[in-house]
């Protein structure tokens, strides 16, 4: 589970949408230069993956208040430049957090950039494994016309 396990460890993330279903929050990674969900190594301070993931997005994101769906969207094994073996990977827990449509967003030290897009115009360069949480995300929201009933506040 934590980032000192090597080659593979867990993380957790969550990619932001706004309520209406129309908009995906993304942050550009300074280290990886791609346009990805907010989320991250868990801590000890962590008392689940879900409060990993949103830890991460409000660090990541500046959002201090979002529903997160406590069930998790997508289990993600992805290669990472991570830890002193290669290859190393994350098995990373993706969520859903859904906040109301034009919530402001704050770069953090960790990106380049933070924004808003249209779920359609997602950036050229965006990953298939965001594209692929995305349509997971939208189906999600589809199915739970309420944004995931039961989800807590965070």
């Amino acid at each position: 589970m934590w980032r000192s396990c090597h080659p593979d460890h867990l993380t957790a993330s969550a990619l932001v949408m706004s309520d209406d279903g129309r908009y995906v929050a993304l942050t550009r990674h300074r280290k990886l230069g791609r346009w990805l969900q907010f989320g991250g190594h868990c801590e000890t301070a962590d008392a689940s993956l879900a409060d990993a993931a949103a830890r991460e997005t409000r660090e990541e994101s500046g959002i201090a208040t979002f529903r997160l769906d406590p069930s998790p969207l997508l289990l993600s094994r992805h290669e990472v430049p991570c830890g002193p073996l290669r290859p190393a990977h994350h098995l990373d827990v993706q969520y859903l957090a859904v906040v109301p449509a034009r919530t402001q967003l704050i770069v953090s030290s960790e990106s380049t950039d933070v924004r808003w897009f249209a779920v359609e115009a997602l950036p050229p360069d965006t990953d298939d494994t965001v594209r692929a949480l995305t349509a997971a995300a939208m189906k999600r929201l589809r199915e739970s016309p309420r944004h995931a009933p039961g989800a807590r506040i965070r």
